[in-house]
């Protein structure tokens, strides 16, 4: 299987070495990485601009260096340059090395500037969301095709946990499933806001390693890793997750 996790808009600094796009998984996603990152860095030549157009604040100022700087920028593997919720849940650094490994087979990440990156690609810190509308290239024009050809490259199925924001930007593979989150007393369907629940499941998966090639055996594992998971349609899977179970807004 291949699970999408979506990315965070908080990231951790520093790292070491210098990014290069050669140093990517997927290097068939290299020109539409490279165009994105050539805007990106372009619209921070214009700080004015690059706050409204990333919707950043007068304390969030230094990530539009961030982003002039890319090119330079010192890398982390990409499951560690993440720590929104979804990456404390995962919480990658307490992983025993064999799960680290299972991670680093199973799990994508989507990447408003990279498109897809595995665990272990080295990423810098960035500012870019989904949803940002970068002056001259359309981000969901721009992805569509380049992650269209990429996951079905991947031959697994897929389950695809990622926000909308990012599942807009590229269809998954015909045959794969969406994860959705909802509450277990309501019934509510939480629309990929429940990120802990999501990052808890990687974790759970990358422990465990099981060998799941379709819904029926994600299906089939999830008792005995103590997870509640229910069919939705005809393709999709609901997580059931505690009313107590941490929330945020999708990311």
């Amino acid at each position: 299987m291949k699970l999408l996790l979506p990315p965070s808009e908080s990231k951790s600094d520093g790292g070491s070495g210098r990014f290069a796009l050669g140093r990517l998984s997927r290097p068939a996603l290299n020109p539409a990485r490279s165009a994105v990152l050539e805007a990106l860095v372009t619209l921070a030549r214009d700080p004015g601009e690059a706050a409204r157009v990333l919707h950043l604040g007068p304390k969030q100022v230094g990530e539009i260096d961030r982003n002039a700087h890319l090119r330079r920028a010192p890398v982390l593997p990409a499951v560690e340059r993440y720590t929104g919720v979804v990456y404390e849940a995962l919480d990658a650094g307490t992983l025993p090395d064999s799960a680290r490994a299972w991670l680093d087979g199973h799990l994508l990440i989507a990447s408003a500037l990279l498109g897809l990156v595995a665990p272990h690609d080295p990423i810098p810190a960035y500012r870019l969301s989904g949803g940002s509308a970068l002056p001259g290239l359309p981000l969901k024009r721009h992805w569509s095709e380049p992650l269209r050809r990429a996951l079905a490259r991947e031959r697994d199925w897929v389950l695809d946990a990622r926000s909308a924001a990012y599942a807009a930007l590229g269809p998954a593979p015909a045959g794969s499933a969406v994860l959705l989150v909802e509450d277990a007393t309501s019934g509510r369907a939480l629309n990929h806001c429940n990120k802990h629940a999501k990052g808890d499941l990687a974790r759970r998966l990358a422990l465990e390693g099981p060998e799941i090639r379709s819904r029926d055996d994600l299906l089939a594992w999830a008792p005995a890793a103590g997870l509640r998971l229910e069919p939705r349609g005809t393709a999709d899977v609901a997580l059931i997750v505690p009313a107590t179970e941490p929330t945020a807004a999708h990311g």
